[in-house]
């Protein structure tokens, strides 16, 4: 009788413990994730969007399955500038684009995408990840009801397409020219007219005339867009965007009823993502510079007087961005204190 009992028991026991596997793993599929991820880029277009075809692509990969973020194209849901407010009231669960896209809204997060005279990507990525920028970057997305993950680091940009060479800063006044984030605040100081437009929408303008000049990307993404159609003189550096980061945002209701596996899932394939996108980027540009030589547009460099002029007026729309607002000021502040105490072993570690 004695043994029956234990093996009743342990028939038991083990019955309970195949019903609860069996509970969890419906309450795994239960929480299966199947969002919508609008971009403001196109998923063709080199690295920024490809990248953010690239997570779609992954997360599935990792997670078997159970992580589906579908990425649409731009205005499939909403229009490409319209993202953080479709993310935020939860019209659509996740977005994929940059920080710099919403100084307008908020005008700190253009520090999280990228810094004119900034820091490079190495540099970038360390005072993010370890010295008080992630802890900055997600209680301010938080306020909005967005949780953002950084989801790409890209190598540095050109700064311009012009139709005639810019030879003084004079050169500069009057244009109309699309111009990204803070840089655009510079180019204003300047005396350029800018203006904030998609990728997609660029092109037209530019051959309509609409604008006389355009930034948007690195050689390799910029070649994709037909730029050197229009304007043939390609100006270096970009002292606007050294590196640039870019994220995916998700709802934060969404995002906090998430399994804490599903969330690493999530961080891992970022990280992943910030590498390839790094690596990439460094290897697509030498042959993208090759080709457009060949199609005759002329790379130019601008003078360190240019330089100097510009660097003036970033200074100032520092000091006027920081009396503005105050997360501007202390996100400013961490970045600047981290840069300084990062520049001895800049100088000493790299050559120059």
């Amino acid at each position: 009788m004695k043994v029956r009992a234990v093996t009743q028991t342990a028939v038991a026991l083990a019955a309970a413990a195949s019903l609860a596997t069996f509970a969890t793993t419906a309450e795994v599929k239960a929480q299966t994730v199947n969002w919508n991820m609008q971009s403001t880029y196109p998923g063709s277009l080199t690295q920024l969007g490809t990248l953010g075809k690239r997570i779609e692509e992954k997360l599935r990969e990792v997670s078997d399955g159970e992580i589906n973020i579908v990425f649409q194209e731009p205005g499939a849901i909403v229009p490409a500038l319209e993202v953080f407010d479709a993310v935020a009231t939860g019209a659509v669960e996740a977005g994929w684009s940059t920080p710099g896209y919403w100084a307008g809204k908020v005008p700190s997060l253009p520090l999280f995408g990228a810094v004119p005279f900034g820091p490079r990507s190495g540099e970038y990525m360390a005072w993010y990840y370890f010295g008080g920028g992630k802890e900055m970057f997600e209680e301010i997305y938080n306020r909005f009801g967005i949780h953002s993950v950084i989801c790409g680091v890209i190598a540095p940009e050109a700064s311009g397409w012009f139709r005639q060479p810019i030879e003084t800063a004079d050169d500069l006044r009057g244009l109309k020219m699309r111009f990204f984030g803070l840089g655009a605040k510079v180019m204003e100081k300047m005396g350029v007219s800018t203006q904030l437009l998609a990728g997609g929408d660029i092109f037209p303008a530019l051959e309509l005339g609409t604008i006389d000049a355009t930034e948007f990307s690195m050689p390799a993404i910029d070649l994709n867009l037909g730029f050197y159609q229009v304007a043939k003189h390609y100006y270096f550096p970009g002292w606007h965007q050294q590196s640039t980061m870019f994220d995916l945002m998700i709802n934060k209701a969404l995002w906090d009823g998430l399994t804490d596996t599903q969330r690493a899932q999530i961080e891992a394939v970022c990280g992943d993502s910030v590498r390839h996108g790094i690596a990439e980027g460094e290897y697509l540009q030498f042959a993208a510079l090759a080709e457009l030589e060949e199609k005759g547009v002329t790379i130019h460099s601008w003078s360190p007087e240019i330089l100097a002029e510009l660097e003036a007026a970033w200074e100032e729309v520092v000091m006027e961005e920081s009396a503005g607002d105050e997360d501007f000021a202390r996100v400013w502040e961490s970045l600047s204190a981290f840069r300084e105490n990062y520049k001895r072993w800049g100088e000493l570690g790299y050559l120059r």
